[in-house]
């Protein structure tokens, strides 16, 4: 089975920075993409940001400029560095990934999420 865990998230004031990170595991063969969408209480879940194997990036225009995704295929891992973070980005933030397992059927993974609060 596969599992995703993400860590790095909190609370941090407007203006503020944070840095969450993905690490998956488990029965995978290679992984597609990854990225981050996030929940804020009484919406919907929205994509944040996707990274490719190859390194394509796609961000939400909310986004832009402040979040930068990155990943390290070694690790399975992807990052998501929040830079000038606003009240509006609060939100359960979870990880995804499309990736294929050993029996080379493409499935998506999801974590658990990580809470992230900006507030004063």
């Amino acid at each position: 089975q596969v599992q995703l865990v993400e860590s790095g998230g909190g609370l941090v004031q407007p203006g503020g920075s944070l840095r969450l990170s993905c690490a998956a595991s488990g029965s995978i063969f290679s992984i597609n993409a990854m990225g981050w969408y996030r929940q804020a209480p009484g919406k919907q879940r929205e994509l944040v940001a996707t990274i490719t194997l190859g390194g394509r990036t796609n961000y939400a225009d909310s986004v832009k400029g402040r979040f930068t995704i990155s990943r390290d295929n070694a690790k399975n891992t992807v990052y998501l560095q929040m830079n000038s973070l606003k009240p509006e980005d609060t939100a359960v933030y979870y990880c995804n990934a499309n990736l294929r397992t050993p029996f080379r059927q493409e499935v998506d993974a999801w974590g658990q999420g990580t809470q992230v609060t900006v507030s004063s």
